[in-house]
Protein backbone atom coordinates (compact mmCIF):
# COMPACT_ATOMS: atom_id res chain seq x y z
CA UNK A 1 0.00 0.00 0.00
CA UNK A 2 1.27 3.46 -0.88
CA UNK A 3 1.68 6.45 1.40
CA UNK A 4 1.75 6.54 5.17
CA UNK A 5 -0.41 7.36 8.17
CA UNK A 6 0.09 9.73 11.08
CA UNK A 7 -0.20 8.90 14.76
CA UNK A 8 -0.59 11.70 17.30
CA UNK A 9 0.19 11.08 20.98
CA UNK A 10 -0.91 13.63 23.57
CA UNK A 11 0.79 13.16 26.91
CA UNK A 12 0.79 15.28 30.04
CA UNK A 13 3.82 17.30 29.05
CA UNK A 14 4.05 17.02 25.30
CA UNK A 15 2.77 15.93 21.89
CA UNK A 16 4.42 13.40 19.58
CA UNK A 17 3.63 12.94 15.89
CA UNK A 18 4.84 9.95 13.91
CA UNK A 19 4.60 8.80 10.29
CA UNK A 20 4.40 5.06 9.62
CA UNK A 21 4.19 3.29 6.26
CA UNK A 22 2.22 0.12 5.49
CA UNK A 23 5.17 -2.16 6.27
CA UNK A 24 5.47 -0.72 9.79
CA UNK A 25 8.52 1.39 9.01
CA UNK A 26 8.69 4.57 11.06
CA UNK A 27 9.51 7.35 8.62
CA UNK A 28 9.81 10.43 10.81
CA UNK A 29 8.95 11.91 14.21
CA UNK A 30 7.95 15.38 15.41
CA UNK A 31 7.37 16.66 18.93
CA UNK A 32 6.23 19.63 20.98
CA UNK A 33 6.27 20.61 24.64
CA UNK A 34 3.04 21.49 26.46
CA UNK A 35 2.73 24.09 29.23
CA UNK A 36 2.72 22.66 32.72
CA UNK A 37 -0.55 21.42 34.19
CA UNK A 38 -2.23 23.99 36.44
CA UNK A 39 -2.55 22.51 39.94
CA UNK A 40 -4.94 24.02 42.50
CA UNK A 41 -5.36 21.77 45.51
CA UNK A 42 -6.47 18.39 44.15
CA UNK A 43 -7.62 19.93 40.85
CA UNK A 44 -5.47 19.45 37.73
CA UNK A 45 -6.29 21.47 34.58
CA UNK A 46 -4.92 22.15 31.10
CA UNK A 47 -6.01 24.41 28.27
CA UNK A 48 -7.32 22.51 25.21
CA UNK A 49 -5.97 25.27 23.00
CA UNK A 50 -2.49 24.34 24.22
CA UNK A 51 -3.09 20.78 23.01
CA UNK A 52 -4.03 22.01 19.53
CA UNK A 53 -1.02 24.31 19.38
CA UNK A 54 1.14 21.36 20.41
CA UNK A 55 -0.29 19.26 17.58
CA UNK A 56 0.49 22.05 15.13
CA UNK A 57 4.08 22.32 16.35
CA UNK A 58 4.66 18.56 16.32
CA UNK A 59 3.24 18.20 12.81
CA UNK A 60 5.24 21.18 11.61
CA UNK A 61 8.42 19.46 12.78
CA UNK A 62 7.25 16.25 11.09
CA UNK A 63 6.68 18.16 7.84
CA UNK A 64 10.29 19.35 7.88
CA UNK A 65 11.42 15.73 7.64
CA UNK A 66 8.71 14.32 5.34
CA UNK A 67 6.25 15.58 2.73
CA UNK A 68 2.89 15.18 4.47
CA UNK A 69 1.00 15.27 1.17
CA UNK A 70 1.22 11.47 1.04
CA UNK A 71 -0.57 11.00 4.40
CA UNK A 72 -3.68 8.83 4.12
CA UNK A 73 -5.12 8.76 7.66
CA UNK A 74 -4.57 10.07 11.15
CA UNK A 75 -5.36 8.72 14.64
CA UNK A 76 -4.95 10.24 18.09
CA UNK A 77 -4.13 8.70 21.45
CA UNK A 78 -4.29 10.76 24.62
CA UNK A 79 -4.26 10.58 28.39
CA UNK A 80 -6.87 8.24 29.83
CA UNK A 81 -9.54 10.02 31.83
CA UNK A 82 -8.87 13.63 30.77
CA UNK A 83 -12.23 15.26 29.97
CA UNK A 84 -13.81 18.59 29.05
CA UNK A 85 -17.29 20.02 28.32
CA UNK A 86 -18.00 21.48 24.88
CA UNK A 87 -20.82 23.23 23.06
CA UNK A 88 -22.23 22.04 19.72
CA UNK A 89 -19.32 23.65 17.86
CA UNK A 90 -16.66 21.79 19.89
CA UNK A 91 -15.82 24.96 21.81
CA UNK A 92 -14.63 24.24 25.38
CA UNK A 93 -16.92 25.54 28.11
CA UNK A 94 -14.29 25.10 30.83
CA UNK A 95 -10.66 24.11 31.23
CA UNK A 96 -10.01 20.41 30.74
CA UNK A 97 -9.72 18.40 33.92
CA UNK A 98 -6.83 15.97 33.79
CA UNK A 99 -6.68 12.25 34.42
CA UNK A 100 -5.09 12.77 37.86
CA UNK A 101 -7.60 15.40 39.04
CA UNK A 102 -8.88 14.15 42.41
CA UNK A 103 -11.21 17.02 43.25
CA UNK A 104 -14.33 14.86 43.25
CA UNK A 105 -15.67 15.42 46.79
CA UNK A 106 -18.25 12.80 47.78
CA UNK A 107 -19.04 11.88 44.18
CA UNK A 108 -16.49 9.09 43.98
CA UNK A 109 -18.09 7.53 47.06
CA UNK A 110 -21.51 7.83 45.44
CA UNK A 111 -20.24 6.03 42.33
CA UNK A 112 -19.05 3.23 44.60
CA UNK A 113 -22.66 2.64 45.67
CA UNK A 114 -24.02 2.66 42.10
CA UNK A 115 -21.44 1.21 39.72
CA UNK A 116 -20.70 -2.51 39.42
CA UNK A 117 -17.58 -3.80 41.13
CA UNK A 118 -15.76 -4.32 37.83
CA UNK A 119 -16.40 -0.79 36.50
CA UNK A 120 -13.32 1.30 35.74
CA UNK A 121 -15.24 4.41 36.87
CA UNK A 122 -14.34 3.79 40.51
CA UNK A 123 -11.66 5.77 42.32
CA UNK A 124 -10.75 9.22 43.60
CA UNK A 125 -9.89 10.47 40.09
CA UNK A 126 -13.01 9.11 38.38
CA UNK A 127 -13.80 11.02 35.14
CA UNK A 128 -17.48 10.31 35.75
CA UNK A 129 -17.27 12.13 39.08
CA UNK A 130 -15.53 15.10 37.49
CA UNK A 131 -18.04 15.17 34.62
CA UNK A 132 -20.92 15.41 37.09
CA UNK A 133 -19.88 19.00 37.87
CA UNK A 134 -20.61 20.04 34.26
CA UNK A 135 -23.89 18.20 33.72
CA UNK A 136 -26.00 21.36 33.99
CA UNK A 137 -23.68 23.85 32.29
CA UNK A 138 -25.47 26.31 29.98
CA UNK A 139 -24.86 25.50 26.28
CA UNK A 140 -23.45 22.07 27.17
CA UNK A 141 -23.64 19.71 24.21
CA UNK A 142 -21.28 16.90 25.18
CA UNK A 143 -18.67 15.90 27.75
CA UNK A 144 -15.77 14.44 25.80
CA UNK A 145 -12.26 13.09 26.24
CA UNK A 146 -8.98 14.70 25.27
CA UNK A 147 -8.58 12.62 22.10
CA UNK A 148 -12.22 13.32 21.13
CA UNK A 149 -11.65 17.06 21.21
CA UNK A 150 -8.61 16.83 18.96
CA UNK A 151 -10.63 14.62 16.59
CA UNK A 152 -13.32 17.33 16.51
CA UNK A 153 -10.69 19.93 15.68
CA UNK A 154 -9.48 17.67 12.87
CA UNK A 155 -12.95 17.50 11.35
CA UNK A 156 -14.87 14.69 13.05
CA UNK A 157 -18.42 15.93 13.62
CA UNK A 158 -20.40 13.00 15.05
CA UNK A 159 -19.40 13.24 18.72
CA UNK A 160 -17.81 9.83 18.90
CA UNK A 161 -15.22 8.36 21.22
CA UNK A 162 -13.41 5.04 21.32
CA UNK A 163 -14.05 2.15 23.70
CA UNK A 164 -10.79 2.67 25.59
CA UNK A 165 -11.14 6.38 26.35
CA UNK A 166 -14.74 5.77 27.40
CA UNK A 167 -13.84 3.04 29.90
CA UNK A 168 -13.00 5.13 32.98
CA UNK A 169 -15.99 7.39 32.32
CA UNK A 170 -18.19 4.38 33.05
CA UNK A 171 -18.60 2.65 29.68
CA UNK A 172 -19.43 -1.06 29.83
CA UNK A 173 -17.08 -2.73 27.30
CA UNK A 174 -18.69 -6.16 27.64
CA UNK A 175 -22.21 -5.00 26.76
CA UNK A 176 -20.82 -2.13 24.67
CA UNK A 177 -23.03 0.59 26.12
CA UNK A 178 -23.20 3.48 28.56
CA UNK A 179 -24.79 1.79 31.60
CA UNK A 180 -28.02 2.82 33.29
CA UNK A 181 -26.31 3.57 36.61
CA UNK A 182 -24.83 6.74 35.08
CA UNK A 183 -28.33 8.18 34.77
CA UNK A 184 -28.99 7.35 38.45
CA UNK A 185 -25.74 9.14 39.25
CA UNK A 186 -27.00 12.28 37.51
CA UNK A 187 -24.96 11.97 34.34
CA UNK A 188 -27.22 11.29 31.38
CA UNK A 189 -25.63 9.13 28.68
CA UNK A 190 -27.08 11.69 26.27
CA UNK A 191 -24.36 14.08 27.45
CA UNK A 192 -21.65 11.58 26.54
CA UNK A 193 -20.30 10.71 23.08
CA UNK A 194 -21.29 7.72 20.99
CA UNK A 195 -18.75 4.92 21.50
CA UNK A 196 -17.13 3.04 18.62
CA UNK A 197 -14.37 0.40 18.37
CA UNK A 198 -10.78 1.58 18.07
CA UNK A 199 -9.68 2.01 14.47
CA UNK A 200 -13.18 2.97 13.26
CA UNK A 201 -13.43 5.75 10.67
CA UNK A 202 -15.05 8.70 12.46
CA UNK A 203 -14.62 11.49 9.92
CA UNK A 204 -12.32 13.19 7.45
CA UNK A 205 -9.89 16.06 7.89
CA UNK A 206 -11.58 19.39 7.22
CA UNK A 207 -10.23 22.13 4.97
CA UNK A 208 -9.66 24.34 8.02
CA UNK A 209 -7.67 21.68 9.87
CA UNK A 210 -5.71 20.82 6.74
CA UNK A 211 -4.55 24.42 6.40
CA UNK A 212 -3.74 24.72 10.11
CA UNK A 213 -1.76 21.47 10.30
CA UNK A 214 -0.30 21.10 6.84
CA UNK A 215 -1.92 17.73 6.20
CA UNK A 216 -4.16 16.74 3.26
CA UNK A 217 -7.82 17.65 3.36
CA UNK A 218 -10.19 14.69 3.33
CA UNK A 219 -7.90 12.01 4.76
CA UNK A 220 -9.44 9.54 7.20
CA UNK A 221 -9.74 10.30 10.91
CA UNK A 222 -9.63 7.03 12.86
CA UNK A 223 -10.88 6.45 16.39
CA UNK A 224 -7.73 6.20 18.49
CA UNK A 225 -7.21 5.04 22.03
CA UNK A 226 -5.64 5.91 25.40
CA UNK A 227 -1.92 6.50 25.74
CA UNK A 228 -1.46 3.29 27.72
CA UNK A 229 -3.24 1.16 25.12
CA UNK A 230 -1.34 2.92 22.34
CA UNK A 231 1.94 2.03 24.04
CA UNK A 232 0.88 -1.61 24.04
CA UNK A 233 -0.09 -1.46 20.37
CA UNK A 234 3.34 0.02 19.69
CA UNK A 235 4.90 -3.11 21.18
CA UNK A 236 3.81 -5.07 18.11
CA UNK A 237 1.88 -7.72 20.05
CA UNK A 238 -1.10 -9.03 18.07
CA UNK A 239 -2.37 -12.35 19.48
CA UNK A 240 -3.89 -13.49 22.81
CA UNK A 241 -1.13 -14.62 25.13
CA UNK A 242 1.28 -12.00 23.79
CA UNK A 243 2.25 -9.42 26.37
CA UNK A 244 4.35 -6.35 26.93
CA UNK A 245 6.30 -5.05 29.91
CA UNK A 246 7.33 -1.43 30.35
CA UNK A 247 10.49 -1.39 32.45
CA UNK A 248 10.48 2.23 33.56
CA UNK A 249 10.16 3.96 36.91
CA UNK A 250 7.55 1.28 37.63
CA UNK A 251 6.96 -2.14 36.06
CA UNK A 252 3.80 -2.15 33.95
CA UNK A 253 2.47 -5.44 32.57
CA UNK A 254 -0.11 -5.79 29.80
CA UNK A 255 -1.50 -9.03 28.38
CA UNK A 256 -3.64 -9.51 25.28
CA UNK A 257 -6.51 -11.84 26.11
CA UNK A 258 -9.42 -13.49 24.32
CA UNK A 259 -11.64 -12.69 27.30
CA UNK A 260 -11.97 -9.76 29.69
CA UNK A 261 -10.21 -9.80 33.06
CA UNK A 262 -11.50 -7.72 35.95
CA UNK A 263 -9.94 -7.46 39.40
CA UNK A 264 -10.48 -3.91 40.64
CA UNK A 265 -8.85 -4.69 43.98
CA UNK A 266 -5.62 -5.10 41.99
CA UNK A 267 -6.28 -2.18 39.66
CA UNK A 268 -7.04 -4.59 36.80
CA UNK A 269 -9.73 -3.91 34.25
CA UNK A 270 -9.87 -4.70 30.55
CA UNK A 271 -9.76 -2.44 27.53
CA UNK A 272 -11.44 -3.71 24.40
CA UNK A 273 -9.36 -3.82 21.22
CA UNK A 274 -11.63 -5.23 18.53
CA UNK A 275 -12.50 -8.77 19.58
CA UNK A 276 -9.59 -9.02 22.01
CA UNK A 277 -9.02 -7.59 25.46
CA UNK A 278 -6.07 -5.84 27.02
CA UNK A 279 -5.58 -6.39 30.73
CA UNK A 280 -2.70 -5.47 32.94
CA UNK A 281 -1.35 -4.28 36.20
CA UNK A 282 1.38 -2.01 37.51
CA UNK A 283 3.86 -2.69 40.31
CA UNK A 284 5.48 0.16 42.20
CA UNK A 285 8.81 -1.64 41.83
CA UNK A 286 11.18 -0.51 39.10
CA UNK A 287 13.63 2.19 38.16
CA UNK A 288 12.45 4.55 40.89
CA UNK A 289 13.78 2.13 43.49
CA UNK A 290 17.09 1.71 41.65
CA UNK A 291 17.73 5.45 41.51
CA UNK A 292 17.16 5.72 45.26
CA UNK A 293 19.96 3.22 45.82
CA UNK A 294 22.41 3.82 42.97
CA UNK A 295 23.40 6.61 40.62
CA UNK A 296 23.08 6.05 36.87
CA UNK A 297 26.88 5.91 36.71
CA UNK A 298 27.03 3.23 39.41
CA UNK A 299 24.40 1.12 37.63
CA UNK A 300 26.38 1.26 34.40
CA UNK A 301 29.64 0.35 36.15
CA UNK A 302 28.12 -2.56 38.10
CA UNK A 303 26.39 -4.10 35.07
CA UNK A 304 29.55 -5.94 33.91
CA UNK A 305 30.06 -7.48 37.38
CA UNK A 306 26.68 -9.24 37.52
CA UNK A 307 26.36 -12.99 37.02
CA UNK A 308 22.72 -13.85 36.25
CA UNK A 309 23.65 -17.53 35.81
CA UNK A 310 24.29 -17.70 39.57
CA UNK A 311 21.35 -16.48 41.68
CA UNK A 312 22.08 -14.57 44.88
CA UNK A 313 19.49 -16.31 47.05
CA UNK A 314 18.19 -12.97 48.31
CA UNK A 315 14.49 -12.42 48.99
CA UNK A 316 13.93 -8.72 48.33
CA UNK A 317 10.74 -6.85 47.52
CA UNK A 318 12.26 -3.59 46.25
CA UNK A 319 9.57 -0.97 46.64
CA UNK A 320 10.56 2.71 46.59
CA UNK A 321 8.28 3.37 49.58
CA UNK A 322 5.51 1.72 51.58
CA UNK A 323 2.63 0.35 49.49
CA UNK A 324 2.12 -1.95 46.51
CA UNK A 325 -0.58 -2.21 43.83
CA UNK A 326 0.11 -5.34 41.82
CA UNK A 327 0.66 -8.32 41.91
CA UNK A 328 0.14 -7.69 45.63
CA UNK A 329 -2.49 -5.18 46.69
CA UNK A 330 -1.28 -3.95 50.05
CA UNK A 331 -1.11 -0.24 50.88
CA UNK A 332 0.98 -1.09 53.94
CA UNK A 333 3.51 -3.40 52.30
CA UNK A 334 6.97 -2.21 53.32
CA UNK A 335 10.08 -2.37 51.12
CA UNK A 336 12.24 -5.43 51.80
CA UNK A 337 15.89 -4.76 50.98
CA UNK A 338 17.77 -6.52 53.74
CA UNK A 339 20.13 -8.07 54.46
CA UNK A 340 22.38 -6.03 52.17
CA UNK A 341 25.49 -7.92 51.10
CA UNK A 342 28.92 -6.33 51.19
CA UNK A 343 29.08 -6.46 47.39
CA UNK A 344 27.16 -3.73 45.56
CA UNK A 345 27.03 -5.99 42.51
CA UNK A 346 25.39 -8.78 44.49
CA UNK A 347 22.93 -6.28 45.98
CA UNK A 348 21.98 -4.96 42.54
CA UNK A 349 21.58 -8.42 41.11
CA UNK A 350 19.34 -9.38 44.03
CA UNK A 351 17.13 -6.41 43.17
CA UNK A 352 16.99 -7.43 39.51
CA UNK A 353 16.07 -10.97 40.58
CA UNK A 354 13.25 -9.54 42.68
CA UNK A 355 12.00 -7.45 39.75
CA UNK A 356 11.92 -10.60 37.62
CA UNK A 357 9.92 -12.41 40.31
CA UNK A 358 7.45 -9.54 40.51
CA UNK A 359 6.95 -9.68 36.73
CA UNK A 360 6.57 -13.48 36.75
CA UNK A 361 4.11 -13.32 39.64
CA UNK A 362 2.16 -10.60 37.85
CA UNK A 363 1.67 -12.64 34.69
CA UNK A 364 0.83 -15.71 36.79
CA UNK A 365 -1.81 -13.65 38.59
CA UNK A 366 -3.37 -12.62 35.27
CA UNK A 367 -3.49 -16.31 34.31
CA UNK A 368 -5.25 -17.28 37.54
CA UNK A 369 -7.82 -14.55 36.88
CA UNK A 370 -8.72 -16.13 33.54
CA UNK A 371 -6.07 -14.81 31.18
CA UNK A 372 -4.47 -16.94 28.47
CA UNK A 373 -1.18 -18.79 28.81
CA UNK A 374 1.74 -16.43 28.36
CA UNK A 375 3.33 -16.90 24.90
CA UNK A 376 5.81 -14.05 24.54
CA UNK A 377 6.71 -10.71 26.09
CA UNK A 378 7.82 -7.56 24.31
CA UNK A 379 9.67 -5.00 26.35
CA UNK A 380 10.50 -1.32 26.37
CA UNK A 381 11.88 1.22 28.80
CA UNK A 382 15.24 1.95 30.36
CA UNK A 383 15.42 -1.41 32.13
CA UNK A 384 15.73 -3.11 28.75
CA UNK A 385 19.31 -1.85 28.53
CA UNK A 386 20.42 -4.13 31.38
CA UNK A 387 21.60 -7.45 29.92
CA UNK A 388 21.53 -9.05 33.38
CA UNK A 389 17.97 -7.96 34.07
CA UNK A 390 16.92 -9.28 30.64
CA UNK A 391 18.57 -12.65 31.31
CA UNK A 392 16.92 -12.97 34.71
CA UNK A 393 13.53 -12.08 33.17
CA UNK A 394 13.91 -14.69 30.45
CA UNK A 395 14.70 -17.35 33.05
CA UNK A 396 11.78 -16.36 35.30
CA UNK A 397 9.20 -16.06 32.53
CA UNK A 398 10.27 -18.96 30.35
CA UNK A 399 9.05 -17.34 27.14
CA UNK A 400 10.53 -15.42 24.24
CA UNK A 401 11.48 -11.83 25.03
CA UNK A 402 11.77 -9.34 22.20
CA UNK A 403 12.09 -5.56 22.00
CA UNK A 404 8.94 -3.61 21.23
CA UNK A 405 8.35 -2.51 17.64
CA UNK A 406 8.45 1.06 18.92
CA UNK A 407 8.57 2.84 22.27
CA UNK A 408 6.44 5.65 20.83
CA UNK A 409 2.76 5.57 21.82
CA UNK A 410 2.09 7.53 18.63
CA UNK A 411 3.15 4.43 16.68
CA UNK A 412 0.31 2.53 18.38
CA UNK A 413 -2.11 5.23 17.23
CA UNK A 414 -0.67 4.86 13.73
CA UNK A 415 -1.55 1.13 13.79
CA UNK A 416 -5.17 2.15 14.32
CA UNK A 417 -4.98 4.68 11.50
CA UNK A 418 -3.93 1.87 9.17
CA UNK A 419 -6.74 -0.32 10.57
CA UNK A 420 -9.29 2.32 9.55
CA UNK A 421 -8.02 1.85 5.98
CA UNK A 422 -8.52 -1.92 6.18
CA UNK A 423 -4.83 -2.70 6.65
CA UNK A 424 -3.06 -4.42 9.55
CA UNK A 425 0.68 -3.97 9.96
CA UNK A 426 2.48 -7.33 9.99
CA UNK A 427 5.10 -7.92 12.69
CA UNK A 428 6.13 -11.38 11.53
Amino acid sequence: MHGFVIGLDLGTSGVRAIAVDASGKILALGSATLPATKATGARREQSPEDWWNGCRTALDELSQKLDLAAARAIAVDATSGTILPVDNHNRPLAAARMYDDAETGDLAAKIKTLAPRESAAHGATSPAARAHEWAKLPRLHCIIHQADWINGCLGATNWQTDENNALKTGYNPVNRCWPDWLRDFGLSPGLLPEVVPVGTTIGHVSAQAAIALGIPEGITIAAGTTDGCATFLASGATEPGEASTALGSTIVLKLLSDRPIFAPELGIYSHRIGDTWLAGGASNCGGKTLLQLFTAEQLAALETSLNPAKLTGTDYYPLPSVGERFPVADAKLAPRLTPRPASDAEFLQGIYEAFARVEQTGFAKLATLGGPTLRSVRHAGGGSRSAAWMTLRATALGVTLTPSWSEEAAAGAARLAWRSLGHEISFA
